[in-house]
């Protein structure tokens, strides 16, 4: 209603002055007459009476007659010109015929060749990749360490091998953590992957596992990597890590990531108590240089949990703590 009256208001405040002009002043006014245009001389036609266009042979052209055309008598009532268009499925006849049609011509040996060679190409082509998703440098209070995480894979959209390595160390010493991952990835959805197959961890000591798990774009575009891994020594352990690239520019990105562990069991040898293990949980921000060469900075906080925290601090140590980083994400 407020907005009806303000507009009204708005009209009738421009109206006002318009219908206050006076124009009396025009009185005096007079529009002068228009100059006449020069009118061409008449053509003389007379000499066009000797020209003979007899020779052209042109019948005369009769008349029309427009009376045998009766439009009143159309009957356009049966145009419904304000139906909807149907959006139905198709007429049953759309799927009468051959599967094929080409077969009718070149034979069903040659188009079945010809499908074979068409699902190759465009169902069936092979990629291969090999990414960096972490390579960097880690500062915290007391030591500076080296991490990297890179995955690579070969085969099809729905089926390929995929190679997964992940460790740390530092930099004045020896390697702290490495592991090595070999499995096969089976496309059950447009979105995830199932993958299995075995890890390898080469430090502390050697291990071995079997590994079942899922990777793929959760929704919101959330990057997940979830799997459980059933070691040679029967320790049944779990690992989820999620991310999530947030674009901020064209090539400056945010990535909040979170990595967190579980253990079904005790595990002295590695220093793990059953239950969450541990949580690590950072941002980092990259500029892409390139799609394929992007480097980072970012900070990141670590804190081991339940008894596995309690462990660490029985051996004198903190469980938890905050670590700046620089790295870089490449692939090809």
């Amino acid at each position: 209603m407020m907005r009806s009256v303000l507009m009204a208001g708005a009209a009738l405040l421009f109206a006002i002055p318009a219908a206050a002009q006076d124009h009396s002043g025009h009185a005096g006014h007079t529009t002068p007459a228009p100059t006449p245009m020069p009118q061409p001389a008449p053509e003389d036609h007379s000499a066009h009476q000797g020209m003979d266009h007899s020779h052209q042979g042109q019948p005369a052209t009769p008349p029309v007659d427009h009376s045998q055309m009766d439009h009143g008598a159309m009957d356009h009532s049966q145009m419904d010109h304000g139906a909807a268009i149907p959006s139905g499925p198709p007429p049953a006849r759309a799927f009468e015929g051959p599967a094929h049609a080409a077969a009718a011509i070149w034979g069903d040996a040659a188009m079945a060749r010809a499908r074979a060679a068409n699902h190759e190409m465009h169902g069936q082509m092979r990629f291969a990749t090999l990414m960096a998703e972490r390579l960097e440098a880690r500062v915290a209070s007391g030591e500076d360490v080296y991490l990297w995480d890179v995955q690579g894979w070969y085969g099809t959209t729905t089926d390929r091998i995929v190679f997964k390595t992940e460790g740390e160390g530092e930099f004045s010493g020896a390697v702290d953590g490495a592991e090595l991952q070999l499995l096969w990835g089976h496309a059950i959805g447009p979105w995830f992957d199932l993958q299995t197959g075995v890890r390898l961890d080469v430090e502390p000591e050697t291990t071995a596992h079997l590994a079942l798990g899922v990777q793929g774009l959760a929704p919101y575009m959330i990057h997940v990597d979830a799997a459980a891994f059933l070691s040679d020594e029967g320790d049944l352990t779990a690992r989820i890590e999620a991310e999530h690239d947030m674009r901020l520019t064209q090539k400056l990105i945010l990535q909040p990531r979170i990595e967190f562990e579980l253990s079904a069991q005790d595990i002295p040898q590695r220093g793990i108590g059953a239950g969450p293990v541990k949580i690590e949980t950072g941002l980092r921000l990259r500029y892409e240089i390139a799609p394929e060469f992007a480097p980072y900075v970012g900070v990141e906080y670590e804190a081991a949990l339940g008894q596995t925290a309690d462990i660490i601090r029985a051996e004198g140590d903190d469980p938890d703590g905050l670590v700046f980083l620089i790295g870089l994400r490449t692939w090809f």
